[in-house]
C-alpha cells in the first residue's frame, strides 16, 4: 500500500512525518534506509507473479502426468495380462510412479513455502506501510483528480479532530478556508499539469471550530498512459510555528521601537525638561487674570503630556528603571479603588474578588498601579452603554501543560490578577494586535494605542506573562501572570512635604550635558537655598570636585552623557568622597545604574523631565538617605559574577 510520494526530477520517495522511509527495493531484500525506489518494488511484486504462475502451472502439469500414470497402468492391468507385465518389470514401474508422487508431494511443499515467503514479505511492507500512516506527524491523503478522497492517514484525526469516516463523507475543500480554496485548487490543477506540486499554505478548520494553519505539498500519480488520476498530498500542522514567528516579528518591532525610543528619550526629555521647567517659573510669576496665562498653562499641559507619553514608550520598550519591592496585590487594588471609581464612572460597577491568602510579588508598585488603570480604561472604552468591570486575584501554578501551549512559559508559582468586562469585546484579528504601539480601535484623536502596549511592556520586565480571552460582543479577560515572591510586603511610603529639609546649607554637584536644562535646574536649586557646582560633562565634574575645598554633599548627574557616563561618574566621586550622596536624574539609563534591569540598592533615580517640586523632592530625599557604597556593590557583583564563571565551568 504505497502511502504518499513526492516526486523529484527521476527519483521518487515515500514521505511520513517529514522523514524519508526505506523500501524494499525488490522482494527478498530487506528494507534499506537509503529511501525506496517504487520501480524496482513494482518489478519485484511482478516476479514474485511470475514465480507463483509459474509454480501453479508446473504444478498442474505435474497433476495430469501423474494421472496419466496411473490412467495407463490402470487399464493395462485390466486388459492385459499379468505375464506381459511381470516380463516388463513391472514392480520397477511401480516404484518409479510411487517417486514421482513423492517428488510432487515435495515440489507442492516447496511451492507453498515460497507463496508463504512472499506473503510474509507482503504483510511486512502493509505492515511497515501501516506503521508509517498511522505514527506520521503529517497528514497524508490521495485523492482523485477531481477532488473525492481515497486515503486519509490517522494523523488527520490527532491533528484536526475528524475521524477517517467523516473525512470519507466530506469533500477535500470542504474544511479550507473560504479565502484560500481558490489558492489550493489553483495549486491542485498547477500539480496536475507538471506533476510536481509547489509548497502551499491555507487555513482548514478544526472539528471544534478554531483554524489551523496547514503547509502543504501535493504530486501528481500517472497512470500508464501519463495522464494524472491521483493527487498525494502531505499536510503539516505549522500553526504553533507560525504563531512563533509573529511573536518573534512582534519581539523585534518591540525592540526595534524600544531603541528608537531610548535613543531619542534622553535628548527629548532633555527638551521637555526645559519646556515644562520655564513654563512653570513663568507659571509663578504670571497673575492668574493675565492673558498670557492660558497660554503658558496650555504649554505646561502639553509638556506634560509628551512626557506622559515618552514614559509609555520607555514603558513599552522595557527601557524603564524599575524599583522593585514585594508587593501585595490586594492591598494594591484596596488602595486604588476610589480612584478607579472615578475614573471608571457611575454607569460602571466595579467588583473586586480577592484571594485571602494570596501570595505576594516582586514588582515596581507605581508600574503595577498603571498596568491596573490601564485596563481599567480600557474596559471603560469598551463598555460606553455602562457595564460591569471584575479584579480577581488568585494563586496559581503554570506547569508543563503550559508549556506545551505557550513555549515560552516558565513552569512555577505565580500570582494571577484577572481584569474582566462586559464590553464589546475583540474578534481573533484584533487581538493579534492589541499589544503593539499605537494600535487602536479607537477614533481618531481618542486615543495613543500605547495603553495596553505599556501593559504588556511592564508585565514582561517584571518577568511574568499576560494574556487575553474575547469574543465578539462578549467582553474581554484579561490574565496576568506574576511571579510569587518570598517576603513580607513593603507598605506604600508616605509622601513627605518639599518643604522638609535638614537645616544648614548644602552643596550640590551639578552634571548635565545640557546647557539649558543644567541652567534650569541650577536656577531652581539656588532659589531653594542650595549651594551649586555645575558641570558639562564628567572629566569637569572631576576637576571641580578634586578642586573643591569643602565637602560636596550630593552628587545630582545625568546618566547618559559623552564619553564617561554617570555611573562611571559617580563611581570615581564616591572612593574619593566617601560621604558623598548620589542622585541620578535621566528618562532613559541604559543600563548604566541597573543590574538584570532592576535599580542597585541604595541608589535614587529622578526620572526626565521633572517639575520644580519634583526636583526639591528628590534631593531631600537623596540627602536623607545614606549614601550609597558602589565601590562595594561592584565588589559584590563582580564575586558573583567570578562564582557563576567557576559553576559554569564545572557544570561544563
Amino acid at each position: 500500500m504505497i502511502i504518499g510520494r513526492f516526486t523529484r526530477g527521476e527519483s521518487t520517495i515515500f514521505v511520513a512525518g517529514g522523514n524519508r522511509v526505506a523500501d524494499q527495493g525488490a522482494l527478498g531484500t530487506r528494507p534499506t534506509s537509503q529511501g525506496m525506489d517504487v520501480d524496482s518494488f513494482r518489478l519485484g511484486l511482478k516476479s514474485v507473479e511470475r514465480r507463483q504462475w509459474w509454480l501453479s502451472f508446473s504444478g498442474v502439469a505435474v497433476t495430469l502426468l501423474l494421472t496419466i500414470g496411473i490412467v495407463s497402468f490402470s487399464l493395462a492391468i485390466y486388459f492385459l495380462q499379468r505375464d506381459f507385465w511381470d516380463q516388463l518389470n513391472f514392480h520397477v514401474a511401480i516404484r518409479a510412479l510411487v517417486g514421482m508422487v513423492l517428488l510432487f508431494v515435495v515440489y507442492v511443499i516447496y511451492q507453498q513455502l515460497q507463496i508463504h515467503r512472499f506473503r510474509m514479505h507482503l504483510v511486512a511492507q502493509e505492515e511497515l506501510f501501516r506503521l508509517i500512516g498511522e505514527n506520521a506527524a503529517d497528514m497524508i491523503a490521495v485523492v482523485t483528480a477531481d477532488g473525492r478522497r481515497l486515503y486519509n492517514s490517522p494523523s488527520y484525526q490527532k491533528v484536526l479532530g475528524y475521524s477517517l469516516e467523516e473525512l470519507e463523507r466530506t469533500s477535500s475543500y470542504e474544511q479550507i478556508h473560504p479565502d484560500d480554496v481558490q489558492g489550493v485548487i489553483a495549486a491542485a490543477e498547477e500539480a496536475k499539469r507538471s506533476g510536481v506540486g509547489r509548497c502551499l499554505e491555507y487555513r482548514v478548520r478544526h472539528k471544534d471550530g478554531e483554524w489551523r494553519v496547514l503547509e502543504s505539498t501535493a504530486s501528481a500519480v500517472r497512470d500508464a498512459s501519463g495522464k494524472v488520476e491521483k493527487l498525494v498530498i502531505v499536510n503539516r500542522d505549522v500553526t504553533a510555528r507560525r504563531e512563533l514567528e509573529q511573536q518573534l516579528v512582534l519581539s523585534q518591532r518591540l525592540e526595534a521601537v524600544g531603541k528608537l525610543s531610548g535613543g531619542i528619550a534622553h535628548d527629548f526629555n532633555n527638551l521637555l525638561g526645559v519646556i515644562i521647567g520655564y513654563s512653570e517659573a513663568l507659571q509663578q510669576r504670571i497673575a492668574p487674570g493675565n492673558p498670557l496665562r492660558e497660554a503658558v498653562d496650555e504649554i505646561q499641559k502639553a509638556g506634560q503630556r509628551a512626557a506622559a507619553l515618552t514614559q509609555q514608550l520607555l514603558a513599552f520598550s522595557r527601557k524603564q528603571v524599575m524599583e522593585p519591592k514585594i508587593l501585595d496585590l490586594n492591598s494594591i487594588i484596596v488602595d486604588m479603588q476610589k480612584m478607579l471609581l472615578r475614573l471608571i464612572g457611575e454607569d460602571v460597577e466595579l467588583r473586586f474578588n480577592s484571594c485571602d491568602d494570596l501570595g505576594n510579588v516582586k514588582a515596581d508598585r507605581s508600574q503595577i498601579e498603571q498596568v491596573v488603570l490601564n485596563l481599567a480604561v480600557n474596559a471603560r472604552d469598551a463598555m460606553p452603554r455602562g457595564g460591569a468591570l471584575k479584579i480577581e486575584t488568585a494563586n496559581a501554578e503554570l506547569t508543563e501543560k503550559d508549556v506545551l501551549r505557550y513555549r515560552y512559559v516558565v513552569p512555577g508559582k505565580y500570582v494571577v490578577l484577572k481584569v474582566s468586562d462586559t464590553g464589546t469585546g475583540m474578534d481573533a484579528a484584533t487581538q493579534a494586535h492589541i499589544f503593539e504601539p499605537f494600535f487602536t480601535t479607537k477614533e481618531t484623536g481618542k486615543g495613543t494605542g500605547l495603553g495596553l502596549a505599556t501593559v504588556y511592556g511592564v508585565v514582561k520586565q517584571s518577568g511574568g506573562y499576560i494574556w487575553v480571552e474575547s469574543e465578539s460582543g462578549k467582553g474581554a479577560t484579561f490574565r496576568i501572570f506574576l511571579p510569587r515572591a518570598e517576603g513580607v510586603a513593603e507598605e506604600a511610603p508616605p509622601v513627605r512635604p518639599s518643604g522638609e529639609r535638614r537645616e544648614g546649607p548644602r552643596t550640590i554637584l551639578l552634571v548635565e550635558d545640557e546647557l539649558s536644562l543644567r541652567r534650569l535646574t541650577q536656577r531652581s536649586l539656588r532659589e531653594a537655598g542650595y549651594v551649586v557646582l555645575e558641570a558639562g560633562d564628567a572629566p569637569e565634574a572631576v576637576a571641580i570636585a578634586r578642586r573643591a575645598a569643602s565637602p560636596i554633599d550630593l552628587l545630582l548627574t545625568d546618566v547618559v552623557m559623552p564619553g564617561m557616563s554617570g555611573g562611571d561618574l559617580a563611581k570615581k566621586l564616591s572612593s574619593e568622597r566617601p560621604g558623598m550622596h548620589i542622585l541620578f536624574m535621566s528618562g532613559y539609563t541604559d543600563g548604566a545604574i541597573e543590574v538584570h534591569g532592576d535599580l542597585r540598592p541604595g541608589l535614587v533615580v529622578l526620572r526626565k523631565p521633572f517639575t520644580r517640586e519634583t526636583l526639591l523632592r528628590a534631593v531631600d530625599d537623596a540627602l536623607l538617605h545614606a549614601p550609597p557604597d558602589l565601590g562595594a556593590e561592584e565588589s559584590a557583583l563582580e564575586a558573583e559574577n567570578e562564582v557563576t564563571n567557576l559553576m559554569g565551568s564545572k557544570e561544563a
